[in-house]
């Protein structure tokens, strides 16, 4: 695999920029099922482009609370022909595995998404390293399957930010560039309701790490959960684009969505109200 040259990320991705999602699975929790063919991947990935999204992140595993992992090879099967398809689109590849990052990278996604922050297999920094490929290290509390069991902090604002220090030491220590790092706290991944929006309320704390933050509040059942649908799974398009906007003005350069238009422009409106 060629190294490529990159720009650091928070040139590549100015803020606000919108990472669009598909994925490639049949159990995801709000669109299990939309983009198993790959047809239906690659033409809503496109779309997802031509709205305004900076890149599309496509992801073979669900990561959805209780849900348990797949082989290698079951990834690879749903996520590589849609990769391949999509030559020439933005592409950022879901993943914590290193054999599946390493196909994705020689067929031209540029940036690693992995919610383990390079701590679900040994292997994964040396292949984003040799790639010279973007990162993005997420902080979880436990794992899918029991990421949500009770989920507790002393304080989760400084735990996040104590561990995704850790974890961003620790993928330079691997020879990752650290302007090719950026940083996610994790919405929905072992936090409460309450936890998940101190985490925004508080993200200039987070953004003080010194690398850009990327946000994935998208539907996130914490959002319907305000709402007072106290058993909903999945919050609404509406809710997930005023997450994203009081986010982004709180420092969040990158949001991850899954309704690309709808939080392209109402974050291009909160970016020129903002000045």
């Amino acid at each position: 695999m060629s190294i490529t040259t990159r720009v650091p990320i928070d040139v590549r991705f100015p803020a606000p920029s919108v990472m669009g999602v598909i994925n490639v699975t049949p159990d995801s929790f709000s669109d299990g099922g939309v983009h198993l063919r790959v047809e239906a991947a690659v033409t809503s990935a496109w779309g997802m482009v031509d709205c305004g999204a900076a890149i599309v992140d496509v992801g073979g595993e669900s990561t959805r609370p209780g849900s348990a992992g797949i082989p290698v090879e079951e990834e690879l099967a749903r996520v590589e022909p849609v990769i391949a398809d999509l030559n020439g689109a933005p592409v950022s590849i879901d993943t914590s595995k290193a054999a599946v990052a390493r196909r994705a990278l020689e067929l031209g996604a540029e940036l690693v998404n992995d919610i383990t922050a390079l701590r679900g297999d040994s292997e994964l920094a040396g292949v984003v390293a040799d790639a010279g490929a973007y990162v993005c290290l997420m902080h979880m509390q436990g794992e899918p399957r029991t990421m949500q069991d009770d989920p507790t902090y002393e304080d989760v604002v400084s735990d996040v930010k104590r561990f995704l220090e850790e974890r961003l030491a620790a993928a330079v220590d691997a020879g990752i560039r650290e302007e090719l790092v950026c940083l996610d706290p994790g919405i929905g991944f072992g936090k409460t309701v309450e936890q998940n929006f101190e985490l925004v309320r508080r993200l200039d704390e987070l953004v003080a790490i010194g690398r850009p933050i990327l946000i994935g509040f998208s539907r996130k059942s914490s959002l319907a959960r305000i709402m007072g649908q106290a058993d909903a799974k999945v919050g609404t398009t509406s809710a997930s684009v005023g997450a994203a906007v009081a986010a982004f003005l709180n420092g969040e350069t990158i949001l991850r969505a899954h309704d690309v238009r709808e939080h392209v422009e109402a974050l291009a409106a909160a970016k020129a109200v903002r000045g």
